[in-house]
């Protein structure tokens, strides 16, 4: 299903962004375009993302980088 109709992603889109360390829709947006245009999507992002503790948090206090690109991750 698609969640961002204006760059064409999808939740398993989202999803495997997240997977790979985006924890907020603003990772989210900096990994594929997702809710940079109309932004009627953020809150779905939001819901996908859920509230749980980030997995790569520590990297990111690190200076570490801590987002793939989905391209390296497959």
């Amino acid at each position: 299903m698609y969640v961002c109709s204006c760059f064409g992603i999808t939740e398993q889109q989202v999803k495997q962004h997240a997977e790979n360390g985006a924890c907020t829709p603003r990772q989210i947006a900096s990994a594929c375009k997702a809710g940079t245009d109309c932004g009627s999507c953020v809150r779905r992002i939001q819901a996908l993302l859920g509230r749980g503790a980030c997995p790569r948090r520590e990297l990111a206090d690190q200076g570490e980088p801590v987002l793939a690109r989905l391209d390296e991750a497959a």
